[in-house]
């Protein structure tokens, strides 16, 4: 992560709650140099009152780290915010509806983006068909990613600007996937301005802040977004303030990922596709299809780009949704393992995105190669369940294994929590909320390793073992909020009774219970640099 030139002011913050494992009953905290320098109790702060450049008033609000969010794609994410989101529409109806008004208001686009929409949530169950929307945008181009954004739905006048696509890629009702998608989205995506590019990345950048996030993992690569697109974030995030922006580029190239600043040669590396579009990979049919997905890499092309990546010190990772997937990676990092050696392999810290269905065989490989999962727990909040749609792609035996969160820490997993925004929003405390109560019980973590997951886990899942906490020494990466009582949350009974016992000395955490509200971010810090303050504040 880039380090940024901090505030040269020295900060003294006092008569709050500071969640830090250096003294479980602190109120109080010094800032120095982008760093934290002491955390301790109300009454040795005035020690340090006089030789501060600036005291802030707390006045009982709760410090914590910021959060990491270990999976975000920045510019689509900032396109939804500023533009067309279909996330909310309760049925295909309303859908077009927003359509017809998004294209009305935007006269002078050359192309028309769209986001969020998710047929399975839909009365009748069934995607807008190419002439639906051909009518409601006048024939213009547009591209409207499914909420997974592993398909979309388009008009023909986008259709026709891509060169090379066959009748049998433009079916006249179904979503395009795979190549014929990343062809459209391609096309889509570059039609975007450098202007309204940077608007966009602003803008999610600004949201990411208000919400208490300090750091971003952007997941980019050629089939998601551009080389221009990712320079230019990289660009942005280290020359304005805001959160940290730590790149990765999903392309079996080393060479290419360095030349571009990029962590590794990471992220979306796409071994298969996603359940809601049926392109997950998995050992056994779709409950709702006759097909087991669409597989992108096999073992060994992830274990020649293993080794590569562990050979040039970059970190390898994968997007890997379904159990054949997860499968596929599992063997090539093993392979990889023997090719240059498991502690070479352990020590690059490589990652698997998303990681959902898993079994007790490839959770114990993920401890034992290292691996990183990198999940996003609000997928279970909005996917889970008896009804949801793992369910009607799986099946409920099947769906009920998915996400298993607890299992993976149990088997001393690394996790690192992220939204993969725009697919799912940004919102830290709701993550952290999704994995303790996740729709099945069994998977459920306690507050405090949710909340480790979002914090601490994002910088280590990037090598970093000394950031993502308020002790002295660690970057000054932190957020003030406004929230009720603070609590030591467990999942449920089985967890030890001394662990929600204040004499435990464990740091408290809001209350995260469904139906509370959740905190609210009153200002970030990101290396001694404030970077958002909620207005009135």
């Amino acid at each position: 992560m880039s380090e940024r030139t901090p505030d040269p002011k020295t900060v003294l913050l006092r008569r709050g709650e500071v969640h830090s494992p250096a003294d479980p009953f602190a109120t109080a905290m010094v800032v120095e140099r982008g760093q934290v320098a002491w955390v301790g109790s109300e009454g040795a702060a005035d020690a340090f009152a006089d030789g501060v450049d600036e005291v802030v008033d707390l006045d009982g609000a709760l410090v914590t780290p910021a959060f990491t969010d270990a999976h975000v794609h920045t510019t689509s994410t900032g396109l939804a915010l500023t533009g067309l989101d279909l996330s909310a529409a309760p049925s295909l109806e309303a859908a077009l509806a927003r359509v017809r008004d998004f294209a009305a208001a935007r006269p002078r686009d050359t192309v028309l983006l769209g986001h969020g929409w998710d047929a399975a949530r839909w009365p009748g169950g069934r995607p807008p068909t190419r002439a639906e929307l051909d009518e409601a945008t006048g024939g213009r181009p547009l591209y409207l990613s499914r909420i997974d954004v592993h398909s979309a739905v388009v008009t023909t006048a986008l259709l026709d600007m891509v060169p090379g696509l066959g009748a049998t890629d433009r079916p006249g009702g179904a979503p395009l996937t795979a190549d014929a998608h990343h062809a459209v989205r391609a096309a889509a995506f570059a039609a975007v301005t450098p202007d309204r590019r940077a608007e966009a990345q602003r803008a999610a950048l600004a949201h990411a802040a208000s919400l208490g996030i300090g750091s971003v993992h952007e997941c980019a690569g050629p089939e998601i977004s551009s080389e221009d697109d990712f320079t230019a974030l990289l660009r942005l995030a280290a020359e304005e303030p805001g959160p940290r922006v730590v790149g990765y580029w999903a392309e079996r190239d080393v060479d290419k990922a360095r030349a571009l600043g990029a962590r590794g040669a990471a992220g979306d590396l796409f071994v298969d596709g996603a359940l809601g579009s049926h392109t997950a990979c998995l050992h056994d049919p779709y409950r709702d299809a006759t097909h087991t997905g669409t597989a992108y890499l096999d073992a060994a092309a992830v274990a020649a780009h293993v080794a590569a990546c562990t050979e040039a010190g970059l970190q390898a990772g994968f997007h890997a949704i379904g159990d054949a997937a997860v499968t596929a990676v599992v063997e090539g990092v093993r392979a990889a393992a023997d090719k240059v050696g498991p502690a070479r392999v352990r020590a690059a810290r490589h990652r698997v995105e998303h990681a959902e269905m898993l079994t007790p065989e490839t959770i114990a490989a993920f401890a034992e190669l290292g691996l990183t999962a990198s999940v996003q727990p609000a997928f279970d909040a909005l996917w889970g369940g008896e009804d949801g749609m793992y369910a009607q792609r799986l099946g409920a035996e099947r769906a009920r294994s998915l996400n298993p969160f607890a299992a993976l820490l149990r088997s001393g997993v690394p996790l690192a929590f992220g939204s993969d925004s725009p697919v799912t929003p940004l919102d830290p405390w709701g993550t952290v909320r999704a994995a303790a109560f996740h729709r099945t019980p069994e998977h459920r973590i306690s507050v405090r390793a949710a909340f480790t997951a979002h914090t601490r886990g994002g910088w280590r899942a990037v090598g970093r073992d000394d950031a993502g906490v308020l002790v002295p020494g660690a970057p000054a990466d932190y957020a003030v909020w406004r929230t009720g009582a603070l609590v030591v949350q467990a999942p449920d009974d089985r967890v030890a009774r001394w662990s929600t016992d204040p004499r435990s000395g464990t740091p408290g955490l809001p209350d995260l219970t469904p139906g509370t509200d959740l905190p609210e971010c009153l200002r970030t810090v990101v290396g001694g640099r404030t970077v958002f303050v909620r207005p009135g504040e």
